[in-house]
């Protein structure tokens, strides 16, 4: 137990009495996530937390009250900070300050009494004199009085030393099955209790419908030549020579991605950095070329085994991503030919049930490489015959593209790397080392990895509906030196299909429940986190039906 750090926060004894994997999550990965709940928490606790009133040694003069005072116990091996401390008739009082309301059947719940008892350990081996604490729950405006027993110094000082011995595990403890506490814990989308309990045989229930929704923030894109981004009073600004282009909430954008000779001030760094917003960088043509974000995941213990599987164990994840991609690529081209196609779907069915088989990664990259030139070879059956003249189409071809649709398909394809770079980083995964791809000429394999299975059902379902829905044209290309490049009114008509493709809602073949794709490949990412962590025996690919 050497690594687990000397002193235990209260509020961790709290989150350990409520759910034990909760605890690991957040305390030994470091691993944590806003809802409304624990803003809502934030915004109540904002009195206490600003401090005030002063607290002297035990044996001082006395005092009335005291916020935000921290309190701390080589003995015991604790540490909290108390939210108010009063005193009456020469004993203190802790009262701890919270959101909601009391349980029905009681006056706290346990995870709030026992936090609330470890304060109470903390004053009394500091001297003080303290046997009882108090609770106000900020919705019913009500304290509630809880006697430090030796019922609940017992129980809270067993809960200590049980917390200890899981912290030193290696691995998260399994999450709970068909619980009640687990809508509301803000943790419930990193946690995934019941995807993670299907896999392994826990619950045979259908996993109920817990990622959060999306967020109400959506991507910026500046594309603007000579446009700077800045911030201020907490809203995004985009000028160009002094001349305001767009105003937007901070609140309201989750990645900032510039094109080209686009500026971002240093101020509008750190506000993205602070608020978790990734900044992505994009050469005018729409290559991928950089993203920044803040200080990299805590998430060590992923990484470790991202490590270990890339180097010797990452082929049964490779197979699974490239039947994943088989297998959509083939969806998609049956439900959009307007010719007939049999051969190659049959051909690419073979494929999938074959890859399975490979014994490298070299011999899955020539099944992957089959797979996609008989894909492309039949892509421009899915363009509508008005529109085969301008979008003539025969084969793939890059760096740079050749005509309008292998340009849109390299735009596009970027903004998919570029997406799940963002959320591989966020999940905790170091994005430049994959399981398929190797992590050559600065390329994020993992990235690319994840990116497989979404090539036809995201990139390449924008194109085909961009062209064929005339949202596209020959007036928003430009062709130059034998290469073709989007206008800048081609451009953003591309940004704004793309958008509404991650914004639209799928039912994910394996969990039942449905989400966006903005959220799929979060979840999927997930999925492999799990994997690779242990706490699921394979990867699961997003196959649509």
């Amino acid at each position: 137990m050497s690594d687990v750090p000397e002193l235990v926060p209260a509020r961790m004894i709290n989150e350990f009495e409520y759910c034990q994997r909760l605890f690991y999550l957040e305390w030994v990965q470091s691993r944590f996530e806003h809802n409304q709940d624990t803003m809502e928490g934030i915004y109540v606790h904002r009195a206490v937390d600003a401090g005030g009133g002063r607290m002297g040694e035990a044996g001082d003069p006395p005092f009335r009250k005291a916020r935000s005072v921290e309190l701390s116990s080589q003995r015991l091996g604790l540490i909290a900070k108390a939210d108010i401390i009063e005193q009456k008739d020469g004993k203190v009082v802790p009262v701890e300050v919270k959101r909601g309301r009391p349980p029905a059947h009681g006056p706290a719940w346990m995870p709030e009494k026992v936090q609330l008892c470890t304060i109470g350990l903390l004053l009394r081996d500091n001297g003080y004199e303290c046997t009882e604490g108090q609770i106000y729950f900020a919705e019913t405006r009500k304290r509630a009085t809880i006697p430090l027993d030796d019922t609940l110094i017992a129980h809270t000082l067993q809960l200590v030393e049980a917390l200890r011995e899981v912290a030193a595990s290696p691995s998260a403890p399994a999450p709970l099955v068909d619980s009640p506490k687990c809508p509301r814990c803000s943790l419930v989308g990193i946690c995934l209790p019941d995807e993670t309990n299907l896999h392994v045989g826990r619950s045979a229930a259908a996993p109920r419908r817990l990622t959060p929704r999306d967020s109400a923030a959506r991507p910026l894109y500046v594309t603007e030549q000579g446009a700077r981004i800045g911030i201020r009073s907490g809203r995004v600004v985009v000028t160009k020579d002094r001349e305001e282009l767009q105003q937007l909430r901070l609140i309201d954008v989750s990645q900032v991605s510039v094109y080209g000779n686009v500026q971002v001030s240093s101020q509008m760094m750190r506000a993205a950095f602070r608020e978790s917003i990734p900044v992505c960088w994009f050469s005018y043509g729409g290559w991928f070329q950089g993203i920044a974000e803040g200080l990299p995941s805590k998430h060590v213990d992923l990484r470790r085994r991202q490590v270990a599987i890339a180097a010797q164990a990452g082929l049964p994840i490779a197979q699974s991503m490239i039947e994943g991609k088989l297998r959509n690529s083939r969806t998609f081209l049956m439900r959009n030919s307007r010719s007939d196609v049999k051969t190659v779907l049959d051909q690419l069915k073979s494929l999938a049930e074959t890859v399975g088989e490979s014994e490298s990664i070299e011999s899955l990259l020539g099944m992957e490489g089959t797979g996609a030139r008989l894909y492309f070879s039949k892509f421009s059956s899915m363009i509508r015959d008005e529109s085969l003249g301008s979008f003539d189409f025969n084969g793939r071809n890059r760096r740079p593209p050749k005509d309008p649709i292998n340009c849109l398909l390299s735009y596009v394809y970027a903004l998919l790397t570029k997406d799940l770079t963002a959320v591989a980083i966020a999940v905790g995964f170091d994005p430049y080392l994959g399981v398929f791809h190797r992590p050559r000429f600065g390329r994020p394999a993992l990235a690319v990895d994840l990116a497989e299975e979404f090539r036809p059902l995201v990139a390449e379902s924008v194109v085909i509906n961009v062209v064929n829905n005339g949202e596209i044209g020959e007036r928003d290309f430009l062709v130059r030196a034998g290469g073709v490049s989007l206008t800048q009114d081609g451009r953003r008509s591309v940004l704004s299909a793309y958008e509404r493709r991650l914004d639209t809602e799928v039912t994910h073949p394996t969990y039942g429940y449905r989400i966006t794709y903005r959220r799929v490949f979060e979840v999927q990412a997930r999925v492999l986190a799990a994997h690779l962590l242990g706490e699921i025996p394979g990867y699961t690919p997003f196959m649509t039906r």
